[in-house]
């Protein structure tokens, strides 16, 4: 069962298929979602090996849902010889075919297509000391390539919302098009549902969130009476990470800050309580993900991810920068009631990543969606040394945080 624990007191053209897609009801949760990016790389490999057989079982899972994402596609090459780093992107899907008891029955039924509303890309440095991961709003409008449909014949080429890329072309589609937004090369994907967001919530033990107020959202179920701490877990943690008329000013801008928050707890929580060298702990969160999850080829063996757990999991805190594509809300024309790139900002941002090296942000949270925990340890509590990031190039007009900057959720009270 789910746990909400109180911790303490103190003119944008849409072809047919893109119109029918976006009447769903929609759904991003996305903070879990690019735990995995991180979360299932780390907790893959510790500081004690897993037994083989584990390996073996969860290869197993792993080969039963996998996804092309390349003709060219193979095994990855040793990750330290990838060459600038490597790029994992992970998708959330809003479908709620087989999601009954997350969604339940009567919005499982509403179900007639598949957006990817969560879109999060996880880029490491090549030399493995920084790592830098991105949301993209799923109403930033962009350009969708030209995507193959599932029988590889109709392509489609518009500036639509990010968030039909899979209904036209399915993981694939969705890589070309972050791709193309970023100039990033992309050679690892994932993509999970609310059902398996849910599972890696309560193999990971919930985490603990900060709220500056009352949260309450019937739109999710999220409903923490108070400002405080609260630890959440299953689906209380889905209902947090998934709230967006709960937050900021309701938009997904803001729910993407607020989402950080949980995110950046999450990480905290793996690095500090003993995740990495808890065999049962590595084993049943790194089945949880591997079991629904469906993962582009370079991804199916578990090997590789153990490969590149090697890659991410001694990073420290203050070198995890989460950042949100840059963007803004009021446009007109194609950008009316959408997301516009604030395309200056995107460019300083891409440009720094592709450097590969570590940055700071000119400010922690947005001040609308997210702000600085007052409260706040002096230090992360973390088996990493503290590293300081004094002297390095400072990105501005990005909305983020580093995963050791503690953080609280701006709320607002949906009646």
């Amino acid at each position: 069962m789910s746990e909400i624990t109180r911790r303490s007191d103190d003119e944008l053209r849409f072809g047919e298929s893109a119109r029918h897609a976006s009447r769903r009801r929609p759904g991003p949760w996305g903070a879990l979602v690019s735990a995995i990016a991180i979360g299932l790389a780390v907790v893959l490999v510790s500081g004690s090996a897993v037994a083989a057989v584990t390996f073996n079982y969860l290869n197993q899972q792993v080969q039963a849902n996998v996804v092309q994402i390349s003709e060219t596609e193979g095994p990855p090459p040793e990750i330290g010889a990838i060459e600038g780093g490597f790029n994992i992107l992970i998708v959330g899907t809003d479908t709620r075919a087989g999601q009954s008891s997350v969604v339940g029955a009567e919005e499982e039924a509403e179900s007639d297509s598949e957006l990817n509303d969560v879109n999060i890309l996880l880029h490491v440095s090549q030399d493995q000391t920084n790592a830098t991961v991105v949301s993209f709003p799923r109403d930033l409008v962009v350009g969708i390539p030209e995507c193959p449909d599932e029988d590889g014949d109709t392509k489609y080429y518009s500036t639509e919302p990010i968030n039909v890329a899979l209904y036209y072309g399915g993981l694939q589609c969705v890589v070309m098009t972050v791709e193309n937004l970023t100039g990033l090369p992309i050679q690892f994907a994932g993509m999970i549902t609310f059902e398996g967001v849910v599972k890696m919530a309560d193999a990971v033990g919930g985490v603990e969130v900060c709220v500056d107020g009352p949260m309450v959202d019937p739109n999710t179920g999220i409903d923490l009476p108070e400002a405080g701490t609260y630890f959440l877990n299953g689906e209380s943690a889905l209902a947090f990470v998934r709230s967006r008329h709960g937050v900021g000013d309701g938009s997904d801008l803001t729910r993407i800050s607020s989402q950080q928050v949980f995110l950046s707890s999450l990480v905290r929580k793996i690095k500090a309580e003993g995740t990495l060298t808890d065999p049962k702990q590595v084993f049943g969160l790194a089945n949880a993900a591997v079991a629904n999850m469906s993962l582009s080829s370079g991804l199916a063996d578990v090997y590789n991810l153990a490969s590149i757990a090697l890659a991410v999991k001694d990073i420290p805190l203050e070198r995890i920068t989460f950042v949100q594509y840059p963007g803004m809300t009021g446009g007109e024309g194609i950008y009316a009631g959408k997301v516009q790139p604030v395309q200056w900002a995107a460019d300083a941002l891409f440009a720094q990543i592709a450097s590969d090296q570590p940055f700071v942000l000119d400010g922690v949270g947005d001040g609308q969606g997210s702000v600085a925990d007052p409260n706040a340890p002096a230090a992360p509590t973390s088996t990493d040394a503290p590293v300081s990031n004094e002297g390095l190039a400072v990105v501005s007009g990005v909305r983020g945080q580093s995963a050791a900057d503690y953080t609280c959720s701006v709320t607002n009270v949906v009646e």
